[in-house]
């Protein structure tokens, strides 16, 4: 499959730039950006020789030894105009990076108030929140709608984001016409090619990722499970326990929707795609000391599979077939309740503590229990919420 028609020159520099760093598997990532390695390799050799036809402009500002101070100043205001919601300290760590010398930070945020362009009562000084994060890239993924936005014709786009909890890194984010979990699903597979599968996806407990009916499994959590990525869900109505994934929407609400409308859903998915190749390479992140998410973040060595695996069991374990019309089991004479979710799935009775307990299995998951001492149908174990709430 050749490059992607939507921002193609973003699609060579995200390839490039993955390619680049430390450890890479540059002939997965080949695969995965469905180029060829002669392709991929073509392009690391024109961008290793600063050829620019590479990129649609400019990654690095021109630098001369002895700048002026209205040279400097012009610098900053440059920076200041194409990323409005950036502060002193990204400015100029977005120029040292780049090759600029430039001063302390308190410098920078004197030629930005003496053009008006600080906020006089300046930011809120509530730094005291202890921050926590997983230490490895794609060992937890924060996944999420940013609220809706509607377009100039009356549509309305729903931003699915995911975040890397580690490194700050966004591998998906989409510009979707509703929030169904076939529409998450869709993407996470175009994802989960491009990057690897995740150990582990941070979700709150709405639609898709909840059931309606009160059941905390889903056939998208089904899905992943199978893939052996953990759906994880936030406390109910701790919004802070997804932090990073919070934070990654107030930027994406200032740096794309600010002062702007959208009339088409590929005008959205542009705009996405530029600003998330911005955000992932360049922009500067205060919460990882000033460097760029992609600094951080390697993609997952665990591929996505063609199909997703088959569940075995081992030999002599009692199994059984869930009806793909109504969720219920056929044990000892009686017929049990299991999720929704598992209709059609293939799950293990375990024996438990006692003679008449007895754990329902799907793969090594229990997802509900049988008890032959009561003549209720089986109660569905519910996933348990997560300890770490990650910020």
């Amino acid at each position: 499959m050749p490059w992607r028609e939507v921002s193609v020159v973003s699609e060579r520099s995200e390839f490039v730039r993955l390619a680049m760093l430390e450890g890479s598997n540059r002939r997965e990532l080949c695969r995965r950006f469905g180029i060829s390695p002669e392709v991929g390799y073509k392009w690391l050799a024109r961008w290793e020789a600063g050829d620019e036809a590479l990129l649609d402009r400019s990654r690095r500002p021109h630098t001369s030894p002895g700048r002026s101070a209205p040279e400097l100043e012009a610098k900053v205001l440059a920076v200041r105009s194409a990323h409005p919601s950036w502060g002193a300290r990204k400015i100029r760590s977005w120029l040292a990076r780049a090759g600029v010398g430039v001063p302390a930070a308190s410098t920078v945020h004197e030629i930005l108030r003496r053009h008006g362009l600080i906020d006089p009562l300046g930011p809120s000084a509530d730094r005291a929140r202890q921050r926590f994060e997983r230490p490895a890239p794609n060992d937890l993924w924060q996944m999420d709608f940013k609220g809706w936005v509607t377009l100039t014709g009356g549509e309305r786009c729903h931003p699915l984001t995911v975040v890397d909890d580690h490194s700050r890194f966004a591998p998906c984010l989409q510009a979707c016409a509703d929030q169904q979990s076939q529409t998450v699903q869709a993407h996470l597979v175009t994802t989960f090619h491009r990057y690897g599968l995740p150990d582990a996806i941070f979700v709150d407990n709405g639609s898709p990722w909840g059931d309606a009916s009160g059941e905390r499994w889903t056939k998208l959590g089904v899905w992943l499970l199978k893939l052996g990525v953990d759906l994880i869900y936030s406390r109910p109505y701790h919004p802070q326990s997804r932090g990073k994934n919070e934070r990654f929407h107030r930027t994406l609400k200032a740096d794309v929707f600010a002062l702007r409308r959208f009339s088409r859903f590929e005008d959205v998915q542009r705009a996405f795609d530029l600003w998330r190749d911005l955000y992932n390479f360049e922009r500067p992140h205060e919460a990882i000391g000033q460097a760029p998410p992609a600094s951080r973040y390697r993609p997952s060595s665990r591929p996505m599979p063609k199909h997703p695996p088959r569940v075995e069991y081992d030999q002599g374990e009692i199994v059984r077939t869930v009806s793909s019309t109504k969720a219920y089991i056929s044990f000892k004479g009686r017929l049990w309740k299991v999720p929704q979710a598992f209709r059609g799935e293939r799950v293990a009775i375990r024996q438990l503590t006692t003679d008449a307990r007895y754990g329902v299995f799907f793969a090594s998951r229990q997802i509900a229990a049988i008890d032959l001492t009561t003549t209720q149908p089986v109660s569905d174990v519910s996933e348990h919420v997560s300890a770490m709430s990650p910020v």
